[in-house]
Formats: C-alpha cells, sequence, structure tokens
C-alpha cells in the first residue's frame, strides 16, 4: 500500500494550523484547481471527531465523491480522517502538528490502496502516487499561505478575529 509522508514547516500558531486544517471552508478554497467542495455531512465550519464530509471534486479527469469520517482526533495535536466511500479501496490520512521555535511543524501520512487489483498496483507505480503527493503538497503550500500571511481569519471562525 502506497503511503506519501510530508512535512511542512509553517510560521504561525499550532492552534492556527490545525484549526486550518479541519476547517471546510478553508479546503474549499484550497482545493480549487479540482473544483472541490463539501456536498454532505459537515459542509462548513471546523470538522470534529466521528463527523464525515463528502466531497465533490474532479481529479484525473473524473468528476468524483469522496466520503471520510474524523476516526481519531485531539486537537491541537492530530487527527486522522479516513474513506467510507470513494475511488480508492481504502485511504488513511494522518495529521500531525508540533510546536517549534519557528512556528509549527505539520506533517502528514497518507496512506492509500487503488481499487483493481493489479491494475491498481499498476495505477499507484505509473501516476496516482505522484498525482497524490502533487495534490497534497499544493494544499499545504496554501495552509501554510492562509497561515502565515493572516488570511486565515478569511476562513476560520468569528471568535479568531
Amino acid at each position: 500500500m502506497p503511503v506519501i509522508r510530508l512535512e511542512t514547516h509553517i510560521k504561525a500558531k499550532q492552534k492556527i494550523v490545525f484549526d486550518l486544517a479541519i476547517s471546510i471552508d478553508f479546503q474549499s478554497e484550497a482545493v480549487r484547481s479540482s473544483n472541490e467542495r463539501a456536498v454532505a455531512g459537515r459542509t462548513s465550519g471546523l470538522i470534529g471527531l466521528n463527523e464525515t464530509v463528502t466531497w465533490h471534486g474532479k481529479h484525473l479527469g473524473v468528476w468524483q465523491h469522496l466520503t471520510t469520517r474524523v476516526t481519531e482526533f485531539y486537537p491541537p495535536h492530530f487527527f486522522a480522517d479516513e474513506m467510507e466511500k470513494g475511488a480508492f479501496k481504502r485511504m488513511r490520512h494522518e495529521h500531525y502538528f508540533a510546536t517549534t521555535e519557528e512556528g509549527t511543524l505539520m506533517k502528514d501520512v497518507f496512506q492509500f490502496q487503488a481499487p483493481l487489483g493489479i491494475l491498481g498496483r499498476l495505477a499507484n507505480k505509473l501516476f496516482l502516487k505522484t498525482y497524490m503527493t502533487n495534490f497534497l503538497k499544493g494544499r499545504n503550500k496554501i495552509l501554510k499561505e492562509y497561515a502565515e500571511s493572516g488570511r486565515w481569519r478569511e476562513v476560520l471562525p468569528e471568535n479568531y478575529k
């Protein structure tokens, strides 16, 4: 099963970085390239333990739905979400956050398994792992920009302002 591991250093408080990561509104802004939007479950605000969100977006030229559930939640240090329905056979995304001297270290561990047996394994090797890595790096780059520039105020709840 492919595993993607990413580390992103962000010059912002851990709580802001964590809350951006659980913000449905931020995710909708961050993944505009795929026209992704929340269509069911939690569709705005901050997602929490046992909540689901269904995303509708275009990936690899195909419109898809992906429903995930937050299965572990320890703010502001860690949360994990897992696919309930979608194109993967299996998917789990772990999000880790730690305070550093410069701000926050955000780590992603993204595990997935493509469907279709040997054809899925071939797709993993040929393009799927690269596509998912670039998708996550793009999201993290935008999260970093929002957190460091103060744009987080545009998507986080009023009590931050």
